[in-house]
């Protein structure tokens, strides 16, 4: 089988041309735009049976000069040899690839072109993860290749209940957030956070959102909580959701559960975000904000007049799947607020491998940045399983057809390619 994941995603993603104001890619400019066919020189090259490729949702609306770039990329996968005819040459024992029919996982194909390939509307390579037993709505193209020699329809996902955050989180032991700019210690951690004058800062809150406030300083009054370690031994997790997927009785503790520190004038920020949430069902835009917990950035008026990143400080919520959990984690906890007001703080690394489907006994190595940058990079492996659980028969008849055609089949790369 060849790469789970694909060509790099900078150059297609919506926000990185947004940045960049790149209405149209060019290559001359950026060589990321190009960089898919060396995917295709390796499928040209080995013949793998199945191919699976991931992608940002953005592809679907980048383009070149000459044509939509997802159109281009799904035509030359059909047909990787026609990209690089010199693959023949150096293809293992001279196998020449016949090409490949390209299928959605999601959904059957709306017709076949006069080459029996299927045809789809483009938006049907879209993933909806949440749709298939992952709790954040991540959404990603996700293309299945067969080759065209093995005749065998993949099938799809099977779609099922959303899954909130509370199924994969609540069983984790509770946290508070340290302190980034001054001698850290629970003292000074609930006097930040208790020490204000709440009439005066939420003096235009609403009544049950300022109770709500109220009681949860109460309850950070009265808790005694630690920031965490890499591995905290004795604390048991009991998550009840996959728990084959996700437990491992070895262990005996939590791995990666430690929370980071935050400005002091970001506690408030985080408590006022959840207490929020916890009353309205949904995170605050920046307009919702008391005056004095604005942040002091020069972009805060366009955000409340233009609604641009007006979600910048975006708590999760209990009841739903989270937003998608993406490298952007490792900068700042803002867009990962924890549910939870008593514990003020942002997701840890385990909270966020967690969402992402990780297994507990998957343990992030290197500092904290590079470990949130792991996680967030991941296609969420619960999904990828239930990927290869569709390929696993296509790739299993690929060995039959080498068994019976008397080639000996070894495993190797070329019936699987992993890069």
């Amino acid at each position: 089988m060849a790469p789970d994941r694909g060509p790099p995603c900078q150059a297609y993603s919506i926000v990185g041309r947004s940045r960049r104001k790149d209405s149209v890619l060019d290559e001359e400019k950026d060589v990321r735009v190009g960089l898919y066919r060396q995917y295709l020189r390796i499928l040209a090259v080995h013949s793998p049976a199945v191919f699976v490729m991931e992608n940002v949702k953005g592809l679907l609306s980048a383009k070149t000069k000459e044509s939509s770039v997802f159109t281009k990329i799904l035509s030359d996968l059909t047909d990787p040899v026609r990209v690089f005819p010199q693959a023949e040459s150096s293809a293992p024992d001279s196998i020449v690839c016949p090409g490949y029919r390209i299928y959605s996982l999601v959904e059957q194909p709306a017709s076949h072109d006069l080459n029996n390939n299927p045809v789809y509307n483009q938006k049907s390579f879209v993933i909806q993860a949440e749709k298939y037993g992952i709790p954040q709505t991540r959404h990603r193209v996700i293309l299945l290749g067969v080759r065209k020699d093995i005749d065998l329809y993949p099938g799809t996902l099977k779609q099922v209940d959303e899954v909130a955050i509370a199924q994969v989180l609540q069983d984790l032991p509770s946290l508070r957030s340290g302190l980034s700019k001054q001698k850290d210690n629970i003292e000074a951690w609930k006097k930040t956070i208790c020490d204000v004058n709440l009439e005066q800062v939420f003096a235009n809150a609403e009544q049950q959102l300022l109770d709500e406030i109220k009681e949860q300083i109460k309850q950070i009054r009265e808790s005694v909580s630690g920031t965490g370690v890499e591995y905290s031994s004795g604390e048991k997790a009991g998550i009840s959701f996959e728990k084959g997927w996700f437990s491992d009785d070895r262990l005996g503790g939590v791995c990666n559960h430690k929370a980071r520190g935050h400005m002091d004038s970001d506690l408030l920020r985080y408590l006022f975000v959840s207490c929020f949430a916890r009353v309205y069902q949904r995170s605050p835009k920046l307009e919702d904000f008391p005056a004095e917990l604005l942040p002091a950035h020069k972009n805060v008026k366009q955000g409340i007049d233009d609604k641009k990143f007006a979600d910048r400080f975006r708590v999760q919520l209990w009841d739903k799947p989270s937003k998608t959990i993406t490298s952007h984690i490792s900068k700042d906890g803002h867009y990962y607020i924890h549910p939870d007001p008593a514990q003020c703080r942002s997701l840890t690394v385990r909270e966020a491998a967690r969402i992402q489907t990780f297994p507990d006994n998957y343990f992030f190595c290197g500092p904290r940045t590079s470990q949130f940058i792991q996680v967030g990079n991941a296609v969420p492996p619960l999904l990828a399983n239930k990927i290869a659980r569709l390929v696993f028969p296509v790739f299993k008849k690929a060995a039959e057809r080498t068994t019976k055609s008397s080639q000996k089949f070894s495993g190797g790369i070329k019936d699987i390619v992993t890069v």
